[in-house]
């Protein structure tokens, strides 16, 4: 967190963020190129254009560096040759390995080329934006603007709110990120200059939250429900899904509220690791309001219909089409769609499909969270879970989700020893080293198209979403569940956190939640947390769930599994057995990731994270 952190103003005059035409009057040229504070902030065209430039700050979770990884906890198992991914890292307590130099292979999504930050001609490289320098960098870049709004005399009263609204929502946007993985810090909320003493207090992850949650329902009230609908958005009509709106900011502000209220950040703020029911019922409330704005039409968000589940994340275009509309609540630009065979489908193909030599696969005990087409866990009573016959009649995410043995891997006669996912014992993709170390494969973020016959990989865009319709359902389940106390508590005037949770069940034509599970708080809670699961797979979630519920030290998520068996005739396993593969490393410490060495040092009152 260095206040010298040097700020380019590369102004773009409505920048393009999703295929939108930019024009190129100011674009590229740095504020010292010519261009005055006045050129820049006195009217909306350019004011626009440099705020823009926050969205290039996202990181994509997925493509920052060839091959990374983004799921941290219980989920993901690396093959024996790729020990240097992160999630490997975390599973033997390594967490400094987030850093680029700290282990990782400079593998890590959160700390990525730093030296380039802020150049113009990496806008579009998703290899360049880290999420550590990046925050920092949109925290400074929307101080300034905010600093200098009072500048802005061409403009009407809507063009000034929305500015603004953009600059409050990343604001608070950066802090909830880098809080959530490192803990309470600093709210910057002024242009820090850089020969000033640096004395700014750490405040807990409450305070923290808190300064977020302003800035965000400021910014909720300020920004266009629609953009499309609006005056201002008209300049870029059919073109706006990406920008952000008052449901991103009311959706953001209920996270970040969810995750305060929760028990590890709950015992920090008061030494009792339960639910804050009144910061519960305050997330709640703003979760309620985005929900409604989809559920009336006024915002243009909407559950995607089963068929196109998998629009979420991933689309199939020559022209490289943005996924997620118009589920995703927000997310971060497409940067480079090419990139998504090479950093990241590659990850989940082993390599006689044409993937890398190391991949991920999902751990056994994770697939074990998926049920059954009758909605029950597979461990239920009358949940028609069959050992021998395992993966019939499942839950239909989880062919949307998982690789399983038997399953077609590519369309064309070529390569035919790999058509099929030959993942019994011996066969030929369940290889610890190179191929599946698990029994299983991630299906989420591929088809039966990508691989080296079909070549379906070099026209599939994937981008994974930081806050998708879904989960917002979900998490004011959640809410609604820990600050009214019971499944069937609602916030005043709207759905039950049953009725919430159902939404998304029955989207993938699975019954409502069975009453067995309807009867307590803790009973809803743990088939929620297995909802989570199973709706939210290996979308970068799972790490910061496990660590806010206090569960991430216990044995059930500690332990990763695989699964042994062998094929018989009938093509249905035989002799199937789970076996612990890797147990994870968690202390006390693991709550939190440690800050860098050099930041710590910035000044005594900062301090490093405990343990580390």
């Amino acid at each position: 967190m260095k206040a010298s952190i040097k700020i380019t103003l590369s102004v773009g005059i409505l920048l393009t963020v999703c295929g939108l035409t930019s024009c190129k009057k100011y674009l590229d040229r740095p504020l010292d190129a010519n261009i005055s504070e006045k050129d820049v902030f006195t009217n909306f065209r350019s004011f626009q254009g440099f705020t823009e430039e926050l969205y290039h700050c996202l990181p994509d979770m997925s493509k920052t560096t060839w091959n990374g990884e983004w799921n941290m906890g219980d989920d993901i198992l690396s093959t024996t040759n790729a020990n240097y991914r992160l999630n490997a890292e975390f599973d033997n307590g390594n967490y400094r390995a987030w850093q680029t130099n700290g282990g990782g292979w400079d593998n890590s999504w959160l700390d990525d080329d730093p030296g380039k930050i802020g150049q113009s001609n990496n806008f579009n490289n998703p290899h360049v934006k880290g999420l550590w320098p990046y925050s920092w960098y949109g925290l400074r870049k929307a101080n300034l603007g905010l600093a200098n709004l009072d500048k802005l005399a061409n403009a009407t009263e809507e063009e000034k709110n929305v500015l603004k609204g953009q600059l409050l929502f990343f604001r608070g946007f950066f802090h909830f990120q880098l809080m959530s993985f490192w803990g309470g810090l600093p709210y910057i909320d002024t242009v820090l200059s850089s020969s000033a003493r640096l004395e700014l207090p750490r405040l807990t992850y409450r305070e923290t939250a808190l300064r977020a949650a302003k800035d965000l329902e400021e910014a909720a009230a300020l920004l266009p429900v629609n953009w499309d609908a609006s005056p201002v958005g008209q300049a870029t009509l059919g073109n706006n899904q990406q920008r952000v709106t008052s449901s991103a900011a009311l959706g953001f502000k209920g996270k970040n509220l969810l995750y305060a209220a929760s028990p590890m950040m709950n015992q920090e703020a008061t030494g009792t690791a339960t639910y804050d029911q009144e910061l519960c019922k305050q997330a709640a409330d703003a979760f309620s309001r985005v929900l409604k704005l989809s559920e009336n039409g006024e915002s243009y968000y909407k559950l995607l219909p089963w068929e196109r589940y998998s629009e979420n994340w991933y689309t199939i275009s020559s022209y490289g089409k943005h996924p997620g509309y118009p589920e995703v609540v927000f997310g971060p630009p497409s940067y480079s769609p090419g990139n998504s065979r090479w950093s990241l489908v590659n990850m989940f193909i082993p390599p006689p499909l044409g993937g890398e030599a190391g991949i991920s696969s999902p751990t056994a005990n994770y697939v074990n969270y998926f049920g059954m087409a009758n909605g029950l866990p597979i461990d239920a009573a009358g949940s028609g879970y069959n050992i021998s016959d395992p993966w019939t009649r499942r839950d239909p995410r989880f062919y949307k989700t998982i690789t399983y043995d038997g399953v077609q891997m590519i369309r064309g006669s070529a390569n035919a020893a790999y058509r099929i996912a030959n993942l019994y014992n011996g066969g030929n993709l369940r290889l610890d080293n190179t191929a599946s170390r698990s029994g299983y494969l991630v299906r989420k973020f591929v088809t039966d198209g990508c691989n080296n016959t079909d070549n379906e990989w070099n026209s599939i865009n994937i981008v994974i979403p930081y806050l998708r319709l879904a989960d917002v359902y979900l998490m004011y389940a959640e809410a609604v569940l820990q600050g009214y106390g019971t499944p069937q508590g609602s916030f005043p005037g709207y759905i039950t956190a049953i009725e919430a949770v159902n939404k998304i069940r029955n989207r993938a034509g699975i019954p409502g939640v069975d009453g067995r599970y309807t009867s307590s708080k803790d009973a809803f809670m743990g088939e929620l947390m297995r909802e989570r699961a199973v709706e939210l797979a290996f979308e970068g979630l799972r790490w910061h769930d496990l660590r806010r519920w206090m569960v991430a030290g216990e044995k059930k998520y500690t332990e990763k599994t695989a699964i042994d068996f062998d094929r018989g005739q009938d093509g249905k396993p035989v002799n199937l057995r789970e076996r612990v593969v890797v147990t994870r490393t968690f202390e006390a410490k693991h709550k939190w990731l440690p800050l860098p060495t050099n930041q710590v040092n910035l000044y005594p009152a900062f301090g490093q994270n405990p343990g580390w």
